[in-house]
């Protein structure tokens, strides 16, 4: 049973009705209104809210799921529509349920599938519509949805450890900030007060620097917060500039030790796409413009529209990528094969396996490489502050002060 908000009007006095009731979908709804005695105007799935009044957000496994129910109700003959009705009710996500809802009346009021997919674009992106859409033309749609959900999981399972790479050495990042932060502005400070009390004792200078740095973050910790956060925000809105986003997507591709993982991430992503859409029997044209624009790389999304250019004026798409240096060699390799062959998705399929292989054995190389590096950085760190609090404390035993 799904919640329907609903506007309705009452007859006898014209006024306006609201509220909301339970039913399995929306005619019921309107049917169960009409039983209340009021005329309904406005019927919608009540789509549920978190604490910050978001709506709930559609995820990957949603998707698949979506994807995989709906591929075994239209193999087994069931016509699209009722396919859609009994996945509606056996969805749990509340914003999930409104958009099945909606594809249902586009449907039903003679839209196409992937067109009412498409009217939502924030749950269904590009390369699921265009997926569903080839599938609707060549009668295998439940063939489709089978490849979209191996794709989407094959995906988030590559971004999930790409992540999980990342959270380890950011974590560390900030326990250590933490431990500076109260040494600075704990344990310091005591060690001046040691001294003030001595006379003709004077500290070092590399502790009086720190005791500076003590100083001001104790006094003007609300200027710390404020230049982080308005260093934030700026840093924030800069890279949701072309030019930001340009450069972030550069360093990504170029920076040490995470270039090679970024730069094998995004092959897997263009083959594995590339290789979904031509088992689909979308076109090799149609198949460049959408997996440029699912790379997530604005660089890499360049490469792949020059390269469509080429391939429009005669080229071979091997040919094409060939020169562009933002495509690792192995691709446009692949590609003359799988086209001397005939084979291009294959050739692709076994280029996003290869790819996936090695940004495993990246993330490996890279949680390798980082475990010592962050213990050298907290050597170092925990060196200079253990120097600043027991130089001044041996300084005054040289002295016989103490």
């Amino acid at each position: 049973m799904l919640d329907f908000k609903y506007t309705a009007r009452d007859p006898a006095n014209g006024e306006k009705v609201e509220g909301v009731l339970k039913a399995d979908s929306e005619q019921v709804a309107a049917n169960l209104i009409k039983q209340q005695g009021y005329a309904p105007i406005k019927i919608e799935l009540d789509q549920k809210t978190n604490l910050l009044g978001l709506k709930q957000k559609v995820k990957i496994k949603d998707k698949v799921l979506f994807s995989r129910q709906l591929s075994t109700l239209i193999n087994a003959g069931l016509p699209l529509v009722q396919s859609l009705r009994s996945v509606l009710n056996q969805t749990k996500n509340q914003s999930l349920q409104g958009v099945i809802t909606e594809v249902i009346t586009d449907v039903e009021g003679g839209k196409s599938f992937a067109e009412s997919l498409g009217s939502h674009p924030d749950v269904f992106n590009q390369v699921f519509v265009s997926m569903v859409e080839a599938g609707e033309s060549s009668g295998t749609l439940d063939v489709a949805l089978v490849r979209l959900a191996n794709q989407q999981e094959k995906d988030a399972d590559i971004s999930s450890k790409v992540r999980g790479a990342m959270v380890y050495p950011i974590i560390v990042l900030l326990v250590m900030t933490g431990v500076v932060v109260f040494m600075l502005v704990s344990v310091l400070p005591q060690v001046e007060e040691l001294y003030s009390g001595i006379q003709g004792a004077t500290l070092p200078l590399f502790t009086r620097i720190l005791l500076a740095v003590s100083d001001f973050i104790t006094t003007y910790w609300w200027v710390v917060f404020l230049l982080i956060g308005v260093g934030a925000y700026f840093m924030r809105q800069w890279l949701s500039t072309s030019g930001g986003g340009a450069f972030m997507d550069r360093l990504k591709l170029n920076m040490w030790p995470i270039g090679p993982l970024f730069s094998k991430l995004y092959m897997a992503r263009f083959s594995r796409t590339g290789t979904t859409l031509v088992a689909s029997g979308v076109p090799l044209i149609q198949m460049l413009d959408i997996t440029s624009k699912v790379v997530d790389n604005v660089h890499i999304e360049q490469a792949i529209m020059r390269a469509e250019t080429k391939v429009k004026g005669g080229k071979s798409l091997s040919s094409a990528l060939e020169v562009e240096d933002t495509f690792l060699d192995l691709v446009p390799q692949m590609l003359k094969i799988g086209e001397d062959s005939g084979a291009v998705e294959g050739m692709l399929e076994k280029t996003a396996d290869y790819y996936e292989k090695e940004v495993d054995n990246q993330i490996k190389a890279i949680s390798t490489i980082i475990e010592p590096a962050l213990m050298v950085i907290l050597g170092v760190v925990a060196i200079t502050l253990v120097g600043a609090i027991l130089l001044p404390i041996y300084g005054l035993v040289g002295q016989n002060l103490v």
